[in-house]
């Protein structure tokens, strides 16, 4: 068991990670004076990572996992071995910035019932832009699709400080999640099943549905190169996205609005393959296939996981779930920046 000085955890996840860490780690470390202990997991290497690591960082801590079942697991193996009051989930291919830990660690500490939280995430290659995987913050339309402030689907917007704010959020990125560590466990952390792509999605879903909110920081600025171990926009990617999202349907929603939201959803999905199908992407059809396939062929196992959270569910948030259609907004309506939704989400208090 690895016990912190201070009362943080910054744990990065770590998979042949040595480009990363030579790149990121230096400034990482430089500003663990700010307030926290860096811990490296290394997810079962088959590069010389882990030498790199102990040869140029003797003082980081190190969790070794010997098995690589992926992203989720990892952390679901590696956090049950760190003792904090905070953790920080920062994924290998983060730049931070300077001061960038400060204002997470107040939003934690000043909001009321704030569970976890997220800072600005912007885009590596072009950095002007927010990038994909979390932006200006995470939120889900009524009918379980996800998007973010500045992003939406692959529309990237150019930050010009329009969400400098500290507003509640749906979901959190998980490539730099900021949580409570005893939430963390008392809510049964990320899901090992889902292997990778929406666990942090599902985990703030659970939050949300125990009573806590989830928030996001614009005080923070990180930078995220992306797609790094799985390719945005491949087949695998495809894959986890559609399988996944009818999983965290299943595990979260309310059994009233699955009743029409999954045969609803079961209807798109197969527009979106068709779509594919015509635009002459055939594996990408038959992606969509198997993610729903592998869904049903498994609904034993999620149905026991919404049995288990039904048991943590103590009052339900509403807010924060956008009350129309992302997709109508976005492909009929041709509405593709956030601030065309016309709708703003809560403040945090």
């Amino acid at each position: 068991m690895i016990s912190c000085q201070q009362d943080t955890a910054v744990v990065i996840l770590s998979y042949n990670g040595r480009k990363w860490h030579e790149l990121f780690l230096p400034l990482i470390v430089a500003e663990a004076k700010t307030g926290y202990d860096v811990i490296v997991v290394d997810n079962a290497s088959t590069d010389d990572t882990l030498s790199y690591l102990q040869e140029n960082y003797p003082t980081i801590k190190i969790v070794q996992i010997a098995i690589n079942n992926g992203f989720s697991h990892g952390y679901a193996e590696a956090l049950e071995q760190i003792q904090a009051k905070y953790y920080v989930l920062l994924s290998t291919d983060f730049e931070v910035t300077e001061g960038w830990f400060p204002p997470l660690l107040h939003a934690m500490q000043r909001y009321q019932g704030l569970a976890a939280c997220q800072p600005k995430i912007r885009y590596y290659r072009d950095r002007e832009y927010f990038e994909y995987a979390g932006a200006g913050g995470g939120f889900m339309d009524k009918f379980g699709y996800l998007f973010c402030r500045g992003r939406i689907f692959n529309d990237l917007e150019k930050d010009h400080g329009q969400y400098n704010d500290d507003i509640e959020v749906f979901w959190a990125s998980g490539g730099c999640l900021m949580i409570r560590a005893d939430l963390y466990h008392k809510m049964g952390g990320l899901d090992p099943d889902l292997y990778a792509h929406m666990e942090e999605v599902d985990l703030c879903w659970r939050l949300r549905n125990a009573g806590y909110k989830i928030g996001y920081t614009g005080q923070s600025t990180v930078y995220h190169v992306g797609g790094s171990v799985i390719s945005y926009g491949s087949p695998q990617k495809l894959y986890y996205n559609f399988r996944n999202s009818l999983i965290l349907l299943l595990k979260n929603e309310r059994s009233s609005k699955l009743l029409w939201l999954f045969p609803l959803r079961f209807i798109l999905d197969g527009i979106a393959g068709l779509q594919m199908l015509l635009s002459g992407n055939v594996k990408g059809m038959f992606t969509i296939i198997k993610a729903h396939f592998h869904f049903y062929g498994s609904l034993g196992k999620w149905l026991k996981r919404r049995k288990e959270n039904k048991k943590l569910i103590t009052h339900r948030l509403t807010s924060a779930i956008y009350p129309k259609s992302i997709v109508w907004q976005y492909f009929a309506l041709r509405k593709k920046t956030f601030p065309k939704l016309k709708w703003e989400p809560s403040k945090l208090d």
